[in-house]
């Protein structure tokens, strides 16, 4: 593989690195890891791994580990790095950094201390599994890893069981079925969903149904690999004309048409538009 060999600028370079395929690797991440005077790793042997595939020297240069466990530690010393004028490539695990990674308290840390911070985008999970799971894609709320224990879990979904945008979260196969049966039970076992594991490897798997046939069919298999699950926004509540006038009358009590029309479209979540006519409509030869 070739790389540009040039002198990279002070500051701080987040590097996406691939989510499986080595070669989803972008040209410009492989030039940032051959020029930047450090390395930080989420993990050390899986970049020292993926610079070898595509000819990266290492060379005399520190590669520094950066994760959950150290960041405290590891975190000053990345700093005085950059202190001296050096730049510092850190690259996640896997896809692209402070997604679901420890690399955020990295980030805010140099930011605030006046530093370039700077991106070579890449490979994301998420967007992936966005692209390949059939869902809409318009609006989209990352949900990251729910939390361990079923009660937790329960109470996490159920506060994101309103969010007027397709859900997705990461997880791992020994939770998987567990995280499918609570999602059908809080959030509706008729919302549509998919299961995309092991994303852009060998064995690349998509299912694709509603959450209670996702469910039942995870409960009787044992999986392995990377797990991303995107969920279907829920159905939205009818709202009567009935209704919709009701809460006008009240609003144009005290309020303009215009303002009215606002008030009733986010108590209601309907569109704007189709209030304000309501509105109008209720209230011809008024002048505003």
């Amino acid at each position: 593989m070739n790389f540009e060999t040039k002198k990279l600028a002070a500051g701080l370079y987040f590097v996406a690195t691939p989510i499986g395929t080595a070669r989803d690797i972008t040209l410009r991440a492989l030039d940032v890891l051959a020029n930047a005077d450090v390395i930080a790793a989420e993990d050390t042997r899986t970049a020292r791994k993926l610079m070898d595939i595509h000819g990266v020297p290492l060379g005399e240069r520190q590669l520094v580990a950066y994760h959950d466990h150290n960041g405290a530690q590891a975190r000053p010393r990345l700093l005085r790095y950059l202190e001296e004028g050096k730049s510092v490539a850190y690259a996640s695990e896997a896809g692209t950094p402070l997604v679901a990674d420890p690399g955020y308290g990295l980030s805010v840390a140099a930011i605030e201390a006046g530093y370039t911070v700077t991106s070579a985008p890449g490979p994301s999970a998420v967007v992936a599994a966005l692209t390949i799971a059939g869902l809409p894609t318009d609006q989209f709320h990352f949900a990251g890893f729910s939390p361990n224990t079923q009660k937790a879990r329960q109470t996490y979904m159920q506060s994101l069981a309103k969010i007027d945008a397709t859900l997705v979260f990461y997880e791992s196969p020994k939770r998987i079925a567990a995280a499918l049966a609570d999602l059908a039970q809080v959030l509706g076992g008729a919302r549509r969903a998919a299961v995309c594991r092991e994303i852009t490897k060998k064995f690349e798997e998509v299912s694709r149904g509603t959450l209670d046939e996702l469910a039942a069919s995870f409960s009787e298999r044992s999986v392995k690999g990377e797990i991303v699950v995107v969920v279907d926004r829920g159905a939205q509540e009818e709202i009567s004309t009935t209704s919709i006038e009701d809460a006008l009358k009240q609003a144009l009590e005290s309020h303009s048409v215009k303002d009215s029309a606002t008030i009733v479209s986010e108590a209601l979540n309907i569109p704007r538009r189709d209030v304000y006519q309501t509105a109008l409509a209720m209230n011809k030869g008024r002048s505003e």
